[in-house]
């Protein structure tokens, strides 16, 4: 048929090559070739494209590229409004780019939620170490409800929203939140054994607690651009610290120095 377009046209080559950036072997056949092209013509003879290997450095530094785009994306438009054409927009990629990462919106919320867990791990080694655990935590919710965007916030929001409606964002969701309430939990348990704190609470009702705070903190950081949250961190932490009921440093110190100080389990 004369005119017909070939269906892998240069544009689609270019799609399939950032699928696979190792070697692409595409070929330019048409259903339909014009009867005075001869075999030998060039246009008809396979294409073989070699992409260079990527350092993994540079595909990691690429991978996280895409999760900051996309969670920009999701708190601007809602998950159902976001396309992952939207998120190649933003992130100023191609399709193929995109797709050598993350397969659908799912796999992005995935690897949200996942990065985030890292993160707080890391901060959970910290508050593990930390001399004083009610001044850690308030410094550690100071960084959530205060310094970090409002953006990072309406986020949590949509994903929480989507994981009422959506089996595999729920079943994200609740690993990661079970993930957060067992290492409070053990944090708390840890801190009680060695006297430093006394809360009233066992350690999991104590953990659940300060999630219960921390989630409120977030969402009116969500939907209220005005609300101060800073200025509202002291009365926050104060109510924090009366539910972990610090021991005193001075009882702390004299307890150490007698050596009454409870042993840890396993010790």
């Amino acid at each position: 048929m004369a005119g017909h377009i070939c269906p892998l046209h240069k544009t689609n080559v270019r799609f399939v090559c950032h699928l696979f950036p190792l070697r692409i072997f595409a070929s330019r056949i048409c259903a339909h070739q014009p009867n005075h092209r001869q075999p030998t013509d060039p246009s008809s003879e396979p294409i073989v494209i070699i992409m260079p290997k990527l350092k993994p450095e540079t595909l990691e530094a690429r991978r996280e590229h895409i999760l900051n785009a996309s969670e920009l994306c999701f708190a601007r438009a809602g998950f159902h409004g976001c396309t992952m054409a939207d998120i190649c927009t933003e992130a100023g990629i191609s399709a193929g780019a995109l797709y050598v990462h993350f397969e659908s919106k799912e796999a992005l919320i995935a690897g949200i939620v996942e990065r985030d867990r890292t993160r707080l791990t890391e901060h959970f080694t910290e508050l593990a170490n930390a001399p004083n655990l009610a001044a850690a935590l308030s410094q550690l919710g100071e960084h959530y409800a205060v310094d970090e965007p409002q953006y990072k916030r309406i986020l949590n929001l949509e994903i929480a929203a989507e994981a009422t409606r959506n089996s595999r964002i729920a079943e994200i969701c609740l690993a990661c939140d079970r993930f957060v309430i067992d290492n409070l939990a053990e944090l708390i348990a840890r801190a009680t054994q060695q006297d430093r704190i006394r809360p009233a609470n066992s350690a999991r009702e104590t953990a659940l607690m300060l999630c219960v705070i921390g989630e409120g903190l977030f969402w009116r950081r969500a939907v209220d651009a005005s609300f101060d949250a800073k200025s509202l961190m002291p009365s926050v932490m104060g109510s924090i610290a009366a539910l972990l009921n610090a021991v005193p440093a001075s009882e702390t110190e004299e307890l150490s120095s007698s050596g009454r100080v409870p042993a840890l389990e396993g010790q």
